[in-house]
């Protein structure tokens, strides 16, 4: 069980990895971490205005952080 869970967690670190690397780079650059985005920014609907790539990062990344914290406590 943990050595499966093992492989499947580096077969998602490694399709995580390429799914972050072939994502688009913003134009913006550092205007969007320190205040310069507006209120429509976080609005409800943005979940339909992602990429595909970048749906898929997120539910690999929360596969991954699943994943994780499932190896932590069968190692303990």
């Amino acid at each position: 069980m943990k050595v499966l869970l093992s492989i499947f967690h580096i077969v998602v670190c490694v399709a995580l990895m390429g799914a972050v690397l072939l994502q688009q780079r913003k134009t913006g650059g550092f205007s969007g971490i320190f205040g310069g985005g507006t209120q429509a920014d976080a609005s409800g609907g943005q979940w339909q205005r992602f990429t595909t790539l970048t749906k898929l990062s997120v539910v690999l990344c929360a596969i991954f952080m699943a994943t994780s914290l499932i190896l932590v406590f069968l190692a303990g």
